[in-house]
């Protein structure tokens, strides 16, 4: 998909002025009207590393995107206006637009205060509990998943089942040799991705904490330990929410930094004598 969207922008290019006219069609691959797409502008639009299982995969796409945006391009010509003032106007203003952007996010860049401290995160939790309910069930869960095969299944059985340090870390020890695992149940997940590994576990009202259950199937042995439980609609906890939580202030900055630049642009331009109002 991204190696698809990269043509598709290379292509945009090209629609407005990279094909070639009758006179230079030798090495062409389509043509639209008197416009003609070489084989070579379809190799450069090719990303680094590509094989030629993509190049022949997407070569029909981006073909027919070039046709298109060429066909559109023929259309609007003869059905627009396109006076050559106005066309100018609006790449103008385009131009400027991307400038005073540039600018702005070299500022932002420079200025921005991208720190946010546990401190933060805390004052903006309490402050918007109410927009963090959740949609979803979240679990702290512990569980392990092996072959049936395997010779320890008792000790991974009592190990599992320990809470003393020493047994949980062999426990992680062997880790490697589980078909699936999550031996952390002191961080939140969503209860539905957790259905993925472990369909056989209750849903919905069902879902409670469990402090050991063991299930045998036939693609292993499962030992599942539910530490806690939230349900759709109670509050979502802190550490959930923080990475959002994180960006949302970020955000929140970028904007207040924003409007105090252009607060002092005005004031200095007034002050300098650079800005007057009539």
């Amino acid at each position: 998909m991204k190696l698809q969207t990269a043509l598709i922008y290379a292509l945009l290019a090209l629609a407005i002025g990279g094909c070639e006219d009758k006179q230079k069609n030798a090495d062409a691959i389509a043509r639209v009207n008197d416009k003609y797409l070489l084989a070579d502008d379809f190799l450069k639009a090719l990303p680094e590393g590509y094989t030629k299982e993509d190049s022949i995969q997407l070569r029909s796409i981006f073909i027919n995107h070039w046709a298109t945006h060429q066909l559109l391009l023929d259309k609007a010509r003869i059905n627009i206006d396109d006076s050559k003032a106005e066309i100018d106007e609006l790449v103008e203003n385009y131009r400027r637009e991307l400038i005073i952007e540039k600018y702005r996010e070299a500022l932002i860049n420079k200025l921005l205060d991208t720190v946010v401290t546990s401190n933060d995160v805390d004052q903006y939790y309490q402050s918007n509990k109410d927009i963090y309910k959740l949609n979803e069930e979240l679990v702290q869960i512990r569980y392990i998943h092996y072959n049936k095969t395997m010779k320890e299944g008792k000790e991974l059985v009592k190990l599992f089942k320990s809470k003393k340090t020493e047994d949980i870390n062999r426990l992680n020890d062997k880790r490697l040799e589980f078909n699936s695992f999550n031996l952390n149940d002191s961080i939140w997940v969503s209860y539905k991705a957790v259905l993925e590994k472990l369909p056989f576990l209750p849903e919905g009202e069902n879902l409670k904490k469990v402090d050991f259950l063991q299930k045998e199937d036939s693609l292993g042995v499962y030992l599942v330990a539910i530490n806690r439980v939230l349900n759709m609609n109670e509050i979502a906890p802190k550490s959930y929410v923080e990475p959002t939580i994180k960006k949302m202030i970020l955000h929140k900055r970028k904007l207040d930094l924003l409007v105090e630049i252009e607060k002092s642009l005005l004031t200095d331009a007034v002050k300098d004598k650079n800005f007057e109002v009539y």
